[in-house]
């Protein structure tokens, strides 16, 4: 699926109570759980490791990942195992009734240590979305850097991945407070962002155009700043349901790829699982937010995959050639020269195969593989390649400036559109430029890389 690591989860619990960790096996844990049906289906799938206690279990699953060519985050997730995460929960953070600092840091020296040669263990994120009413940066401050120096002493190859504050929301307060540790070269702060985490039905009550540019602008202030200053950061959680059903969740995804695209983001999505043996109580509870299905078989839906695939491979940095692209967000694709046909036209493409694109906004011409385009003088016609010097003008409207529009002989406002049918190219009239919140203007972004 083109995925090429695991942000894969652990409770502290793991590294403090040695009777669960070490004399708990896989069966024991499930039949404690009245889980004997997927007793039966580890002992069919998944023999190897139904009577390893827990822990060697744990590792069992990191080796394996590592002989499929997967690197792993190893991310301390909650202190005991459950399903995370609320306000009240009393893990919440630092200080709180099941958040001793001191033991936080002694469990992760353990992890880090016990995982110091798995060379596929490349990074240690410190604690998930650190919350609750007293998620102070002054605690952060206070105690985040022992969780990190912890880490570094034991493993001092692996990679340090701080969390912000209100569920990983915020850590905007670094923007004028430097985190002081006694290494270099190897902290990665990580950020979370659903559509949820806007407030309400934000994305739905406004139009996408605003709401899109006006979240950018959250996001960017709660710490996607840092990667303006050079600091490595990961979107280490996103994601919405995969059936469709979440209007919010959808238009979301289009703005949140635009801006993983063109800030070229390391990422990891929520969540590969189908569904769970056991959440809150429920068996078998379906993730709708999963990549795969409940039978983790297929692919749960094989165009939201398609969406990611757009970002999954770099679009800059060292190695890399300087190939400019204009990416498609709704569809994970890129805009590239459709050789089939007497005329060329455009046509999406996987960004890995399609042409370097370049568009200057002060020049207003789009250049495809050095050849300009020229946009039709009807609505619904496919855009073509310019012949000689017939390049056309082309403006970046809208909030999101990822409308690209043009005006014809006639003086009608068309933007760059995609046909579903055959992806090809064409001039439509331009979307949801009003303050109309119902309308959707996904199929007409497109983001300049």
């Amino acid at each position: 699926m083109g995925f090429n690591c695991v942000r894969l989860t652990w409770p502290l619990d793991l590294m403090t109570n040695d009777t669960l960790a070490l004399k708990i096996t896989v069966k024991k844990s499930f039949e404690s759980l009245n889980l004997f049906d997927d007793v039966l289906g580890i002992q069919t799938h998944n023999p190897k490791i139904l009577n390893l206690p827990i822990f060697n279990a744990f590792q069992e699953v990191v080796s394996n990942l590592g002989q499929n060519g997967l690197m792993v985050i190893l991310d301390n997730h909650l202190t005991y195992p459950g399903w995370c995460c609320s306000d009240n929960d009393l893990d919440a953070f630092f200080g709180y009734p099941n958040f001793d600092p001191a033991v936080w840091a002694k469990g992760l020296s353990k992890m880090a240590t016990l995982f110091r040669n798995v060379t596929n263990v490349i990074g240690m994120s410190l604690r998930n979305e650190p919350r609750g009413t007293r998620d102070y940066p002054d605690l952060w401050f206070r105690f985040m850097p022992k969780g990190a120096e912890a880490v570094h002493a034991a493993n001092p190859e692996v990679l340090v991945i701080l969390s912000g504050i209100d569920f990983d929301t915020n850590i905007s307060f670094l923007r004028d407070r430097f985190f002081n540790v006694s290494f270099t070269g190897k902290l990665v702060f990580e950020q979370h962002w659903y559509s949820f985490s806007d407030g309400g039905d934000t994305w739905v009550k406004h139009n996408s155009n605003d709401i899109c540019a006006k979240i950018i602008e959250k996001v960017t202030h709660n710490g996607g700043f840092l990667l303006d200053r050079g600091f490595p950061l990961i979107l280490s959680e996103f994601g919405t349901d995969e059936r469709g059903v979440d209007v919010s969740g959808n238009r979301y995804m289009n703005c949140l790829v635009a801006w993983a695209a063109e800030k070229d983001l390391d990422w990891a999505v929520w969540a590969l699982t189908g569904d769970y043996y056991l959440r809150t109580g429920t068996k078998h509870m379906v993730e709708t937010y999963g990549v795969l299905d409940a039978t983790w078989k297929n692919v749960r839906n094989s165009t939201y995959l398609q969406k990611l695939s757009g970002i999954q491979h770099p679009f800059r940095g060292p190695g890399l050639q300087d190939k400019k692209l204009l990416f498609h967000p709704h569809t994970g694709l890129c805009v590239t020269n459709n050789h089939s046909g007497n005329v060329p036209t455009l046509r999406l493409e996987q960004c890995t195969k399609s042409e370097s694109s370049t568009f200057n906004p002060k020049e207003g011409v789009l250049w495809i593989n050095k050849i300009c385009v020229e946009t039709p003088d009807v609505a619904g016609e496919k855009v073509k390649l310019g012949v000689g010097t017939k390049c056309s003008k082309l403006g970046q409207i809208s909030a999101t400036k990822m409308h690209l529009s043009f005006k014809t002989n006639k003086g009608v406002l068309l933007c760059l559109d995609v046909d579903e049918g055959d992806n090809s190219i064409v001039a439509n009239p331009c979307k949801c430029l009003t303050k109309d919140a119902s309308c959707d203007p996904a199929s007409q972004w497109f983001k300049v890389l």
